[in-house]
């Protein structure tokens, strides 16, 4: 008996076989199978497609406001000569651009109200070639930032916070005070807002305000910039790329890139990932292994029909394949019919979800809650491929057991009741 004959009985077992109640709920049994690993496939395509968006969204909401690579002083001293440092390291080729940059957590006050911020003390020319939202209002409230007229931009949701607007009157409270004889006092100026910028991002947009570098200087009482910013040609190079600084700047310098300063929120986003997959993988793993009652069912049905063939010389081994056969079909129709699915939605989704939200009247990301108002997805063969190979050797994995006991069926207790 060849192979050709043993994938054409499997294939009819799996289709329907044998007419009769017991068979028709065997049939049953098989498509509910063969319908949850389709699910379970479609949903792991789709939620991890969504994972993948949310992270490219908020990476890229987050890379409009930091750099690339920071440089800074070893010991957290100011970079006197930051020029040298800058010209040191646009030698690399991966470096397009480089910026001085000062930083300090402070208080702003108005009024009654106290909010603390990242203020970073920039020089605007140089600061909208390092990151988008700067580029982006670099003509508008970037433009007012000039040296000593002590201006200040607010991120839009601490301008919020703090109920001021543009024109308005801030006092900026620096962390450090000066010693007078009556004891440390906080050093406190005024500064106005010039406009306020929208990243996107809550924690900048929240968080962050920008002052002109040499008013940062005067105000924190510094030599020179906290460090130096660069852009590199291919962020996904940064690690590599801070690697090649670190050891060509030497001892006296400490290089962040953009991974390690956010490693809290992607090492978070990576694992939940993972964990994601795992439990989405369990789900494909139960529907795959339905199989394996279907297929003992079928088994115990096709009781008779197994002992005409070892009868007629068919071996165990030719037996075993053709229930072989019977599984695999149902796993693999079930994975592809989920993989296209699941493709299908993920490539889809920002169709559907708004279709879905407009038929239900209901809105599942508010743009008052949610840092995202829309459900984004990124769907990567690099995770589709695994995951539609997985299903399948689950699938086939799951028809071992049925057909090797349908291989160790004996003919004449078989027949006995016939």
């Amino acid at each position: 008996m060849n192979w050709p004959f043993e994938w054409q009985l499997g294939w009819r077992y799996t289709r329907a076989g044998r007419a009769g109640r017991r068979n028709g709920f065997i049939s049953f049994i098989s498509g509910v199978s063969m319908a949850g690993i389709a699910l379970g496939v479609a949903a792991l395509i789709i939620v991890l497609s969504v994972m993948n968006g949310f992270q490219k969204e908020v990476t890229d909401r987050m890379l409009s406001v930091v750099s690339h690579v920071d440089v800074f002083d070893a010991h957290g001293d100011a970079l006197p000569d930051w020029k040298a440092v800058a010209a040191k390291a646009r030698q690399n080729p991966a470096v397009l651009a480089a910026a001085p940059f000062i930083a300090s957590q402070s208080l702003l006050a108005r009024g009654d109200t106290l909010r603390g911020a990242l203020v970073r003390g920039i020089v605007p020319e140089e600061e909208a070639r390092i990151t988008e939202l700067a580029a982006r209002v670099r003509d508008t409230q970037l433009s007012a930032l000039q040296p000593g007229a002590w201006q200040i931009v607010l991120g839009s949701e601490l301008a919020r916070q703090l109920g001021v607007r543009a024109g308005d009157a801030v006092t900026l409270v620096a962390p450090s005070g000066q010693v007078t004889p009556a004891g440390v006092l906080p050093r406190l100026k005024s500064f106005v807002v010039a406009g306020t910028f929208e990243a996107g991002h809550f924690e900048y947009d929240s968080g962050l305000a920008w002052i002109h570098l040499e008013d940062a200087q005067r105000l924190f009482r510094l030599e020179g910039p906290s460090g130096v910013q660069l852009k590199l040609a291919d962020l996904h190079a940064a690690r590599r790329v801070a690697q090649e600084l670190a050891a060509s700047l030497g001892p006296d310098v400490k290089v962040n890139d953009w991974t390690h300063t956010n490693r809290n929120w992607f090492d978070a986003v990576q694992l939940e990932k993972r964990l994601m997959a795992v439990i989405l993988t369990l789900i494909v793993a139960v529907a795959a292994f339905n199989l394996v009652s279907t297929l003992v069912m079928t088994v115990t049905d096709k009781q008779a029909d197994i002992a005409i063939l070892r009868t007629l010389g068919a071996s165990p081994r030719s037996v075993m394949q053709v229930f072989v056969v019977q599984g695999a079909a149902a796993g693999v129709l079930g994975t592809l019919v989920g993989a296209l699915l699941g493709v299908i939605v993920a490539f889809n989704i920002d169709v559907i979800v708004p279709a879905i939200e407009n038929a239900l009247g209901i809105a599942f990301l508010p743009g008052s809650i949610y840092l995202i108002s829309r459900m984004p997805s990124d769907p990567r063969w690099a995770d589709i491929v695994p995951i539609t190979i997985v299903a399948m050797i689950l699938a086939f994995v799951a028809t071992l057991y049925p057909s090797w006991r349908a291989s160790k069926v004996n003919p004449a207790e078989a027949l006995r009741y016939e």
